[in-house]
């Protein structure tokens, strides 16, 4: 014999009944079945809200039943086209009753929790009637028996305790007689020994096929639901969860306790008891595998084997110096708690006894305040303890797994992994048995926390990371074009699942937390919402997912002014813009500070030199304990270019509009002629060196002249160039005479930075310095006479932007 149990979802639809009665039908063809059936999907729900709505007067409820019997009605007619004339009375029969019970709520004003049992049994009376009924019709040996006259409880409604004796032997004695093929039980309801209707709880579905099961010592239990067994971690957050094909008895119990809604925790206990394995199976795909549950199972070595949560917890701290060494205290608490139905969830103590920190579902906590302040009133008045302290907006997150307690280090993995994805514990509970690690988290990081645990407890060590990106124009659009050429060989060889969610120009920016796709980005960009700084940064927090990447392509001072906000929410900056490296020194060492307090990385390498690695190698020498004493460099991709290409054939005019047209200068030309630039990476560089310094302590000589530096606009400046010709052209005259090249080069010694034209002559690592390449030599106490030099392409969009995604990289190989 087979017990089969069928949720809500299995039977809320036409469709999906009919796959019901699919299955039954196969079944029964080898051996007789028990089927249990859930009320329509979303029927309780509507059935308790029409009972709330008549208990305060509110006419409304009529339009509540209406829609429940028009839901029966059409599945019914839908199931049985041409339904019977006493079949389709009897459904109308039983909703008159319903209507019939809704109108007395009404006129009383009252909705006790024995009528709130009476009324919700109409839901699995109704939806098991309907099976029933269609399965009959199309010729198969099925009887409907209501499952009150089996299952005997105590008069506790809404969750009544079973009577096992009584229960039991009724079951016995009916399935001893029973010759049909397949019978079809309501599920959850049940009555007293006094012929009351009783409940056994949300979710006592599961828990009436349990009994079944037990009672008749069936070879397996199957749960039918809408996924395919338990999962790892709940599927609709954690888009990398998959099916457990095994697990124990008390891991099944444990994560269906923390959240693990495809099966109720009491429903383990009778199977349990009798050793009987229980299936969790998918009723829309029949064919998989599902979970298989019971006392001998394959772990496969695996020590984490899930990971589940519970959502809308208070978390209630009773603490006081007056209750160190006083005992009784725990038990007048929790008897409290106890005598006013209030369920505990979860606990931990401080072994000083100055607290007890606990939690419970939200919905208790004002009743659970009020119980507490008044049981301990008189403590409280003396000052002996405080009142209760509630906090809300609360969630729990737990591992699960037997074999946890034979290794170590599975809670450190735990806890390290949630403080640098910067989700905050508020409370921590292990029992002995080391099954279950639980913590209380921010509800808002539950999708964070159970994606960055899953990661490293179930994933083949793929880091996903989640990029957004602002500023998609000459630079940001090749690196957006990298990204997606390199995805697949970054996923494949370095294990990082890289995924762009956020892109924005100026005027338009697009979202998807699921990743964009990179093939029409542009297309899509084009018919996003309108560009919004704080609005990109308020997207990227609420969206909270792991290892979250904010890419700076621009050179704007307000999106600069936001990285500070960034850090805080543990979102990783990389920026090519130098204007937060390079503004005041408290704003620099304060970003640093950030970065380290929030684990959220800030990386700028591109910042000097493009895509050199020149800070990523000066912070590894200093790392490694050196000390650097000079640095002489070009660091201006743009004006190496104009130097290199201006001589007394050209005109330095023509030389700074061909470097702005081939994107080697910024649109206003002069912030890189005037030095200002090259200024700003000294002073990068200095800073990262361990120098505190400003960038108006950094001396710079400007070889553009007074009407060059006045000039209001860019034409003008344009101008001022054709005009003062025979200036550049004495320039380059004095240094050809000379045999030397003119180069700008920084330089920072002694703890002094300056910036300038120079005459550099032959032999010179700078002399042979071609097109837009930058050089930095680094003297340091270990390079001391030959220093350690770096050498390459300073400038253009491809460089810069494979030195942002290199950075990228880097913080997902961390």
């Amino acid at each position: 014999m087979n017990v089969l149990k069928f949720g809500g979802t299995s039977v809320g639809s036409v469709e999906n009944i009919n796959q019901v009665i699919s299955i039954l039908k196969e079944y029964s063809e080898e051996n007789k079945v028990i089927a249990v059936v859930s009320a329509v999907g979303g029927i309780t729900d509507k059935l308790l809200k029409s009972g709330y709505l008549a208990q305060i007067k509110n006419e409304s409820y009529i339009s509540e039943f209406e829609e429940i019997k028009s839901v029966h009605l059409n599945i019914l007619s839908n199931l049985i086209p041409d339904c019977p004339k006493p079949t389709l009375e009897a459904l109308e029969k039983k909703l008159n009753r319903l209507k019939s019970l809704l109108d007395g709520i009404y006129l009383i004003n009252e909705l006790s929790p024995k009528t709130s049992d009476k009324l919700v049994s109409f839901g699995e009376l109704l939806s098991s009637f309907i099976i029933a009924e269609a399965m009959k019709e199309r010729g198969l040996n099925a009887v409907r028996k209501n499952s009150q006259e089996l299952i005997i409880t105590d008069s506790q409604f809404t969750k009544a305790e079973v009577k096992y004796d009584l229960t039991f032997n009724n079951i016995k004695s009916y399935f001893k007689s029973n010759n049909q093929d397949i019978t079809i039980l309501p599920g959850f309801i049940s009555k007293s020994e006094a012929g009351e209707i009783t409940t056994l709880g949300r979710g006592g579905s599961d828990f009436t096929a349990a009994l079944l099961a037990a009672a008749l010592e069936v070879e397996r239990l199957e749960i039918w639901t809408d996924v395919s067994g338990m999962f790892t971690a709940n599927p609709k957050l954690v888009k990398q969860a998959y099916p457990i094909e095994k697990l124990s008895y008390q891991e099944a119990m444990e994560l269906s306790h923390f959240g693990a809604k495809v099966l109720y925790p009491p429903t383990v206990q009778p199977v349990l008891s009798k050793n009987i394995p229980l299936v969790i199976k998918n009723t829309m795909d029949p064919k998989a595998t599902g979970t298989f549950i019971s006392n001998n199972y394959g772990a496969n070595g695996l020590t984490v084997r899930g990971i589940s949560n519970i959502n809308n917890i208070a978390l209630l701290t009773l603490e006081g110096s007056g209750m160190v060494g006083i005992p009784g205290f725990s038990k007048r608490l929790f008897e409290a708690l106890a005598n006013h139905k209030i369920n505990i969830i979860f606990i931990t103590q401080a072994s000083s006894e100055h607290s007890i920190c606990f939690g419970i579902n939200a919905s208790d906590s004002q009743l659970a305040q009020e119980v507490i302040d008044q049981t301990f009133e008189y403590e409280i008045s003396l000052n002996k303890i405080n009142p209760i302290l509630v906090e809300e907006d609360l969630a729990i997150v737990a591992l699960v797994g037997d074999n946890m307690k034979n290794h170590q280090g599975i809670s450190g993995k735990m806890f390290s992994t949630l403080g640098r994805n910067n989700i905050n514990v508020r409370a921590i509970a292990q029992g002995a048995s080391e099954k279950n690690i639980s913590a209380v988290i921010a509800e808002r990081d539950v999708k964070k926390a159970l994606n960055s645990l899953h990661e490293v407890f179930f994933e083949s060590k793929t880091k996903q990371l989640n990029v957004f990106i602002t500023g998609v124009g000459n630079v940001g659009e090749r690196l957006v074009e990298q990204i997606h050429q390199q995805k697949k060989y970054l996923k494949e060889t370095l294990k990082i699942n890289l995924r762009v969610i956020g892109l924005s120009n100026s005027r338009k920016m697009i979202f998807n937390d699921e990743g964009i796709s990179l093939k029409n980005w542009k297309e899509q960009l084009e018919v996003g919402e309108p560009a919004s700084l704080d609005g990109f940064f308020f997207k990227a927090k609420a969206f909270n997912l792991r290892n979250s990447i904010f890419v700076d392509v621009t050179a704007n001072k307000d999106v600069a002014n936001l990285y500070d906000a960034y850090l805080r929410e543990n979102i990783a900056v990389v920026a090519c813009n130098k204007i937060a490296c390079s503004s005041n020194f408290a704003n620099y060492a304060q970003l640093k500070f950030l970065s380290r307090k929030y684990n959220a990385p800030f990386l700028f390498e591109t910042n000097v030199g493009a895509g050199l690695p020149v800070i990523d190698t000066l912070n590894n020498l200093i790392a490694s304990g050196d000390k650097i004493t000079s640095i002489q460099a070009v660091l201006s991709g743009s004006l190496n270019f104009v130097f290199n290409n201006f001589n007394n054939q050209t005109k330095f005019h023509d030389v700074v509009k061909q470097a702005q047209a081939e994107g080697y200068t910024e649109p206003d030309p002069r912030i890189d002629l005037s030095g200002v630039d090259v200024a700003r990476k000294i002073l990068i560089l200095a800073r990262e060196s361990g120098t505190i310094m400003e960038l108006e302590d950094i001396e710079n000589e400007s070889f553009l002249t007074e009407s060059n530096l006045s000039s209001d606009t860019v034409d003008d400046f344009y101008q001022t160039l054709i005009d003062d010709e025979a200036h550049y052209q004495n320039l380059y005259a004095e240094a050809q005479e000379k045999g030397s090249k003119l180069k700008y080069v920084a330089e920072f010694n002694e703890g002094k930075a300056k910036v300038g034209l120079k005459e550099i002559p032959m032999g010179h690592p700078f002399y042979n310095l071609e097109g837009k390449d930058n050089i930095v030599m680094f003297y340091t106490q270990r390079y001391a006479d030959q220093p350690m030099i770096i050498k390459g392409a300073g400038a253009g969009a491809d460089v810069t932007a494979s030195g942002l995604f290199a950075d990228i990289i880097r913080i997902g190989n961390d």
